[in-house]
């Protein structure tokens, strides 16, 4: 038999409850929050981003000073050949999935599964050369093993859509914790629920990130080729999406042969791609 509630107990538990229940206001309030934010971007042009927010932080504190390169340009300023290298290189099922491309993040779970046994692989052997050189040294051995090269920490493949990369880089930090990553999933189907595909890649084009204090197609294009983001080229369209993923490594490496290959690659996939 279950035991009666005694009046000590229910004491207890009240303050608990309490707290509970702040807990889930706090986290209902900050979900209408986004809803509220969210929907307004459907008619007003986001102000600043988080992501934003921090690389000034970041900047100033590094440099003390801030070169800043944002002009928001709408949709149809934008080259269509923008549009179709960033669908054809960050996420090719855009205009058909709801926010989470499922298949996207099975193949990258197993990409980075199979990275990590690589690095742990090396690692043992490393391990097992430095123990060999150990015992050498003990047993007087004047031919140890050749030293080894040390592991390099395994390349971590994302799979996010565009949806989520927007979700993150609005409203959340850099910090790769479960809570965030469920928070970025909210976000993500509300981004879905409340603005159209056009509207989601219009807002993602004006404030991703293309270099050091670069923001936004029309910032990229005046800094590396000197047009309008209008005018863009399929090739040169292709080279800013291929920088997408590590934009200020690529800003310091003009003439990377992976940059020109790549974005080689993106031209010929380009064209089956559907745009919103």
């Amino acid at each position: 038999m279950s035991q009666p509630i005694t009046p000590r107990k229910s004491a207890l538990l009240r303050p608990l409850f309490k707290l509970l229940m702040l807990l889930l206001v706090a986290v209902l309030t900050l979900q209408l929050y986004f809803v509220g934010r969210i929907a307004l971007m459907a008619i007003l042009v986001p102000e600043s981003t988080a992501f934003q927010r921090s690389e000034i932080f970041r900047v100033v504190n590094t440099t003390g000073a801030l070169n800043w390169r944002q002009n928001w340009v709408p949709y149809a300023e934008i080259s269509v050949n923008l549009k179709r290298a960033v669908i054809t290189s960050e996420d090719a099922s855009f205009t058909e999935h709801d926010g989470l491309d499922l298949e996207a993040l099975e193949k990258a779970w197993g990409k980075n599964a199979a990275a990590e046994q690589r690095a742990q692989k090396i690692a043992d052997r490393l391990a097992a050369d430095a123990a060999k050189r150990q015992s050498n040294k003990k047993t007087g051995n004047s031919t140890p093993a050749p030293l080894k090269p040390a592991v390099k920490a395994p390349k971590i493949v994302g799979g996010s859509t565009i949806t989520q990369q927007l979700a993150k880089n609005l409203f959340l930090s850099g910090e790769r914790t479960l809570l965030r990553k469920g928070e970025e999933l909210v976000l993500t189907l509300l981004l879905e629920a409340l603005l159209n595909k056009q509207r989601i890649l219009e807002i993602y084009l004006n404030n991703v990130e293309w270099g050091e204090g670069i923001f936004g197609a029309e910032a990229a294009a005046q800094h590396y080729f000197r047009k309008p983001a209008a005018r863009l080229s399929p090739y040169e369209a292709a080279r800013l999406a291929v920088m997408l993923p590590r934009p200020r490594y690529f800003e310091t490496r003009p003439n990377s042969e992976y940059l020109a290959s790549r974005a080689n690659t993106i031209v010929a996939r380009m064209g089956g791609v559907v745009v919103p």
